[in-house]
């Protein structure tokens, strides 16, 4: 079949969905597809390269405490018809589908099998509320309705109810299986680590301040920092300020290097805030066998199992999470064991794999009811440098 793979982000710098996408393309072309990204220009990229299309210029918006994407050209009709006369795609597959204005204009023109997948998750969509009636016949075009989580799915049945299939995100193990420690980061020093965009709903401000808090302690613990986006002037800002030694700014890194960097980290921090509807960070620490300290969020909570795979706190509370972190840090075999918990609790696919499933039912199989695991505050962590490396995680 000729698929074309609708990305209303920037490609391929645009986070969890522009990821996922590239994920579905590499996994298409390997089963015999000929696949097609459409997406729009942002910055110098080039019109078009190899089987990346792009239509329109993208300008990036704040939205939902992150920053989206709107794309607009003035020869948007004519642009489209042409390019879906040429492509005559058999199925075009939509990611976010009533972001503006790409995904609305191709939606509307096309002649093939329509399929979307919804990502995004809220409490409340401003947006969504008033504009749904506007939006009501694009939604009745789609043949098929996918969301990547029960809390996606949630989201966008409020406002446009439907049949939606649950099939979560995926990530690439053998990259995860098959990477090693950056040797740089190995010199007895606990590792925290970070990834995601500096923004206010990646919290990552709040983990900071939680580190603020353990190197108070006494902690003798490291924070790598990857990426960048619209708040890390005030990220380093906050740590220039607060002389606070010990965080290392990494800016943007490839995916090699951030397979390198998760089976770097003793403990992998998510400190979201919300409005996160899956979370494929977690995947990758849980794919590298790295322990978890992540928000109490609805999109993580159907990623990861409490006391299991991660301990989870709630958002926007330093002193909670430093807490979380220092507990992981003063257990060797805690910290072993969630690792350990994590690879074998991995969904049994590879790249880009979306199994589809019950939407009642998890990405895998939950444990019991377990116990609520308290923080206590303030929690003095034991470790300290000793001239010896720490001990690895067993695989």
């Amino acid at each position: 079949m000729k698929i074309g793979l609708v990305c209303p982000y920037i490609y391929p710098d645009g986070g969890g969905v522009a990821q996922h996408v590239g994920y579905l393309y590499e996994n298409l072309r390997l089963r015999g597809h000929d696949v097609r990204i459409i997406t729009a220009s942002h910055g110098p990229q080039r019109s078009s390269e190899g089987d990346v299309i792009r239509l329109g210029v993208g300008f990036s918006v704040p939205t939902n405490g992150s920053m989206g994407t709107l794309t607009f050209s003035p020869r948007y009709l004519g642009q489209i018809k042409a390019m879906l006369e040429r492509e005559r795609f058999d199925v075009l597959h939509f990611h976010e589908p009533f972001v503006p204005f790409l995904s609305l204009f191709l939606l509307r023109e096309s002649t093939s099998v329509n399929v979307a997948t919804f990502h995004a998750y809220a409490g409340f969509s401003p947006s969504y509320e008033f504009g749904r009636r506007f939006l009501g016949g694009y939604a009745g075009r789609l043949h098929g309705r996918i969301a990547v989580s029960a809390a996606a799915r949630h989201f966008i049945d409020r406002y446009f109810p439907g049949d939606y299939k649950v099939i979560p995100n995926g990530v690439d193990l053998s990259r995860f299986d098959r990477a090693v420690p950056i040797a740089r980061w190995q010199d007895g020093t606990r590792n925290l680590l970070f990834v995601g965009r500096h923004e206010p709903r990646k919290g990552l401000l709040d983990l900071l301040k939680a580190y603020r808090l353990l190197r108070k302690t006494g902690c003798d613990c490291r924070l790598l920092v990857v990426g960048s986006g619209p708040q890390e002037r005030e990220a380093r800002r906050y740590v220039a300020t607060r002389r606070l030694s010990g965080v290392e700014f990494l800016g943007r890194v490839s995916d090699a290097a951030k397979a390198q960097l998760f089976k770097n980290a003793d403990v992998y921090v998510s400190p979201a805030t919300g409005g996160e509807s899956f979370g494929i960070v977690l995947l990758e620490a849980m794919a590298s066998g790295a322990p978890i300290v992540a928000s109490d969020i609805h999109g993580y909570k159907g990623v990861v199992r409490r006391g299991r795979e991660a301990l989870l706190v709630p958002p926007r509370t330093p002193k909670a999470l430093a807490g979380a972190i220092a507990t992981l840090l003063n257990d060797d075999a805690a910290r072993i064991a969630m690792g350990e918990a994590g690879r074998a609790g991995r969904p049994p696919c590879s790249r880009g794999c979306q199994r589809r499933r019950s939407p009642s039912r998890p990405p895998w199989p939950r444990a019991g009811r377990s116990r609520t695991i308290r923080h206590p505050w303030p929690a003095r962590c034991r470790h300290r440098p000793s001239g010896r490396a720490a001990p690895s995680r067993r695989r």
